[in-house]
């Protein structure tokens, strides 16, 4: 029994604001959405930049 007699609860836990915490992870998944979607579109334009460049007018 000595063993759980060494285990120590902390009481000295801080809960922090959840405004502060609740909105930084949503900014980041924002901007990282918009990033992606940025990239993404960019890839896109290359790519059908690439298959014009590459078509047959001649047809």
């Amino acid at each position: 029994m000595s063993e759980k007699e060494d285990i120590q609860i902390e009481d000295d836990f801080v809960v922090e604001d959840e405004d502060d915490t609740a909105e930084a992870p949503v900014e980041v998944a924002k901007t990282n959405l918009t990033k992606r979607r940025i990239i993404d579109n960019l890839l896109e334009e290359r790519r059908l930049q690439k298959q014009l460049n590459e078509f047959d007018f001649d047809l």
